[in-house]
């Protein structure tokens, strides 16, 4: 009689339960794997082989056996090489080698020829889905353990197994040794964070860190404009000490995409901090947007709630750059492919730097442009307009002075700037939790994401939302009529003058957007000389 083993695929973010059937008859030597497997599962009978002979047991290839292995659903591509523990396992209890019970229990492992299993990604989704389907056992390498523990309560009745090997396993499923769920004390995570760069310890550019808040404060998108050295890089990295602390949901949210990924620290079984992306300039449309085959998530999707940092901007290639233009109104990024469609989450911020002109110095009081107007120029095209209509904000980054560079002097901390981000981010939690009549696509995004009570920030506004949310003065519409007449600004821009402005009065704790407001999100949004 087959025995079937419950073991588990990821799709997309998501994982799907599958099931391990293993038929073993007499006949002439065989070992099929069927299912769509990839070449690593395919491979998982020799790993399989040699990982039972070492614990003295009758591997595959000992006696006449035909060995047909099916993984379902069928037509679900199977990808990696964690279905070896569930693979051994059958065949184990297939040729009445072991006997035990397997119902309401999933197996996960990557087998060594020692019979010691390595360690996987994706165990967060996994564990999500066994917890979803009522299983109540999850079996799977010791150094994942702490991951799939995030979910497991004693209420939920889920027990995560951690072991170190195919001997371990057995020994654990016969009743030999006794193995506990370890407890994972989340809140203490989430409290325990470093920056690596305080925005506090950057002399000068109060200017620019005025941005920065308002950009964390609403989660608008900026770009700095400036000469080389003057600290656009390092006041991009500032702005995650001023990013406001990740919920729960949303570390755990973070934490499946960068499981799955394979980015997950080792040392850290939860991402506590807001991520910061910064891709290179020769980052490809792929690596930025996601994709391949099967697709993947790209730096966009991994920035997710944080914080995409795009130096060199205007150095990227320009289809890449064109390909963020949908993602950053939609929060989302559906890659279609010939036999795979997927849908990401990619509501990040996008913080842009870039020089003046190619060498830097276009208007520098004290070093001269050696850059031709048909270079400036061709430097410039490279950045679209319907892109550039997509940022918020708009900086000028000066050079800094020697005596603020030696000055001892603070301005602003970070901690401080960074309760009145959250304050700001909580009166727009309250704000959208109370508003009822939600547009079209802010319920799809919210229902796309699977998340109740997400936090959604005034960048996420739609049309219905900013009529409702940012009625201004009639002398604050009469000097944006003024700048929308003269082409300055465009239909979008207006919309995000106003959701910039909501923003300076959320951080103000105002809750009118009054003529001050305004004026200041004008400041950010109008270029000097239209320039780019």
């Amino acid at each position: 009689m087959p025995a079937k083993i419950y073991s588990a695929a990821i799709a997309g973010l998501d994982a799907q339960i599958v099931e391990v059937e293993v038929d073993v008859s007499f006949g002439l030597h065989r070992f099929d794997i069927v299912g769509l497997p990839d070449k690593a599962v395919q491979e998982s009978k020799e790993r399989v082989g040699a990982a039972i002979k070492s614990i003295n047991l009758k591997p595959p290839y000992q006696k006449s056996w035909k060995v047909l292995v099916n993984l379902a659903p069928a037509d679900l591509k199977k990808e990696g090489s964690f279905y070896d523990l569930p693979i051994a396992l059958g065949f184990l209890k297939a040729t009445n080698q072991i006997n035990f019970n397997p119902e309401k229990k999933v197996f996960l492992g990557e087998l060594s020829l020692k019979g010691d299993l390595r360690p996987l990604k994706g165990v967060l989704s996994f564990a999500l889905e066994c917890k979803k389907k009522g299983f109540k056992e999850i079996i799977l390498p010791k150094e994942n353990e702490k991951e799939a523990a995030l979910i497991s309560r004693k209420r939920d009745n889920l027990k995560i197994i951690g072991v170190e090997s195919l001997k371990e396993t057995i020994d654990y499923l016969l009743g030999k040794v006794e193995i506990s769920s370890p407890e994972i004390k989340i809140e203490k995570i989430l409290r325990e964070i470093s920056y690596p760069v305080e925005l506090e310890w950057i002399k000068g550019q109060e200017y620019a860190k005025r941005a920065l808040e308002i950009t964390a404060g609403g989660a608008h998108n900026l770009l700095m404009i400036g000469p080389p050295g003057a600290g656009k890089t390092l006041l991009a990295k500032g702005i995650c000490s001023i990013l406001p602390r990740l919920s729960l949901k949303e570390a755990l949210e973070l934490t499946k995409i960068y499981s799955v990924a394979g980015l997950l620290p080792k040392e850290r079984s939860l991402i506590n901090r807001r991520p910061f992306r910064a891709p290179h300039h020769i980052s490809s449309e792929v690596a930025l947007i996601g994709g391949g085959n099967p697709p993947r998530a790209g730096e966009i999707t991994l920035a997710h709630r944080g914080i995409l940092f795009l130096d060199e901007f205007p150095e990227f290639h320009r289809d890449v750059l064109e390909s963020l233009r949908q993602p950053i109104e939609e929060g989302i990024i559906t890659i279609l492919r010939a036999r795979h469609s997927l849908t990401l989450p990619a509501k990040f911020t996008l913080i842009a730097a870039s020089n003046p002109c190619p060498c830097g110095y276009l208007n520098d009081p004290e070093k001269e442009c050696t850059c031709t107007s048909s270079q400036i120029a061709k430097y410039r095209r490279k950045l679209s307009g319907p892109l550039m209509d997509r940022m918020d904000l708009f900086i000028e980054v000066p050079a800094v002075k020697f005596e603020k560079l030696i000055s001892e002097r603070k301005i602003g901390s970070s901690i401080k700037i960074r309760e009145r981000v959250e304050r700001a981010r909580k009166i727009q939690k309250e704000r959208f939790r109370e508003n009822k009549n939600l547009s079209l696509r802010s319920r799809t995004l919210i229902s796309s994401l699977r998340s109740e009570n997400k936090m959604l920030t005034n960048n996420e506004m739609n049309i219905p939302e900013i009529k409702k949310h940012c009625q201004v003065y009639p002398k604050s519409q009469n000097l944006l009529g003024k700048y929308v007449d003269s082409g300055k600004l465009s239909a979008r821009g207006y919309h995000r003058v106003l959701k910039v402005a909501r923003t300076i009065a959320d951080l103000e704790n105002s809750e009118k957007i009054l003529y001050d407001h305004v004026s200041e999100a004008l400041m950010y949004r109008i270029r000097e000389g239209d320039r780019y």
